[in-house]
């Protein structure tokens, strides 16, 4: 199983560290990532492996925007984020 995690907003120190963070802690491992940042603005797109998460994507998500905050963040299921994006 696993979810898309994107995070977007103003650049700063150890994002991407303090993200991967929160997945290690929830045992997601993260299988692959993107990221961009234009000018001051930070864009993160990561796919994650949560076959073996010991939270659910609401605790995971909480634990991310509590380690960035004001960030925009959001952590959905491969499956639902397929759905949402198939023509």
């Amino acid at each position: 199983m696993r979810a898309v995690v994107t995070v977007i907003g103003k650049d700063m120190v150890g994002l991407v560290a303090k993200v991967a963070t929160c997945c290690a802690d929830a045992n997601v491992n993260v299988d692959e990532v993107t990221q961009s940042v234009l000018r001051e603005y930070f864009a993160m797109i990561m796919l994650v492996d949560i076959s073996q998460i010991n939270t659910d994507l609401a605790g995971l998500t909480a634990s991310i925007e509590q380690a960035v905050p004001d960030m925009q963040v959001r952590v959905m299921h491969e499956d639902i984020f397929n759905s949402m994006h198939r023509i």
